[in-house]
């Protein structure tokens, strides 16, 4: 759960590339006819990619576990003059909607956080029960690849605008699991520096893994790009998005 790493998460992820990520969704969406109409951002953080779905005219809907990510996200949304997209605080595990949507998208490996494939299936059926007829589902994750080869059993420490970040990261190669230990020393109204620690978890899974649970879910696999391009994904990938569309299910109800 992102509690204080929330405040500076920004900071830390200021080499996202926001700007061609959103490109590459809102031309998958639209070459899928989705130019318009409710999207929700699963796992949408502190809302940069939900605001750049929004600027691109989709009806955003931004969903996260974190009360302090959607805090942040909100105020965005009114420094730039988009106060319009609702926000809900849920566990992607329980997601609960007022409705359809014509699209699920979640970026930054948020799906890497179900740890096992009983909880991706139980994500991906809640995604599939909520999607309109054809709607489309796009999101990515980070491989066994970068978890091994770029994180790897690494500590970086990280001066920060806010204070200091040191980040200890630790990948298990046998149960394709990464954990971070973080350890803040923010600065708190006082002028003084408050340590804080958190850890997160996320789970590696083979492009196979995955489009087998999609399956399991009553989901259609569509494709799996490698690192936002529309090269497919292979073993030198570090991030695979994942596109599935809906499948139908005749007795298809809320969950």
């Amino acid at each position: 759960m992102y509690s204080e790493f929330a405040w500076i998460y920004d900071d830390c992820m200021d080499n996202v590339p926001y700007d061609r990520w959103a490109e590459f969704l809102t031309a998958l969406l639209r070459e899928h006819g989705l130019t318009g109409g409710i999207v929700a951002d699963l796992g949408c953080g502190t809302g940069e990619m939900t605001l750049r779905l929004a600027a691109a005219g989709y009806d955003m809907i931004g969903v996260d576990a974190s009360e302090e990510m959607l805090e942040i996200a909100r105020e965005k949304g009114y420094d730039r003059e988009c106060s319009s997209i609702l926000y809900l605080h849920q566990d992607l595990r329980e997601l609960e909607l007022f409705g359809t949507v014509g699209a699920f998208v979640s970026v930054c490996d948020t799906m890497n956080y179900l740890l096992t494939r009983d909880e991706l299936i139980r994500v991906f059926r809640l995604v599939n029960n909520y999607l309109e007829r054809g709607g489309l589902f796009v999101f990515d994750m980070k491989t066994a690849r970068y978890y091994r080869d770029v994180l790897g059993d690494r500590t970086r420490t990280e001066q920060l605008s806010e204070g200091v970040l040191i980040w200890e990261n630790a990948y298990d190669e046998a149960a394709g699991r990464n954990e971070y230990a973080l350890t803040m020393f923010l600065e708190n109204k006082d002028g003084l520096y408050e340590r804080s620690e958190e850890r997160h978890v996320q789970q590696a899974y083979s492009v196979q893994e995955v489009i087998e649970c999609l399956t399991a879910a009553g989901m259609e696999f569509v494709a799996a790009y490698s690192d936002y391009t529309r090269e497919p994904a292979d073993e030198a990938s570090e991030r695979v998005v994942f596109v599935a569309k809906e499948g139908f299910q005749k007795n298809k109800t809320y969950l």
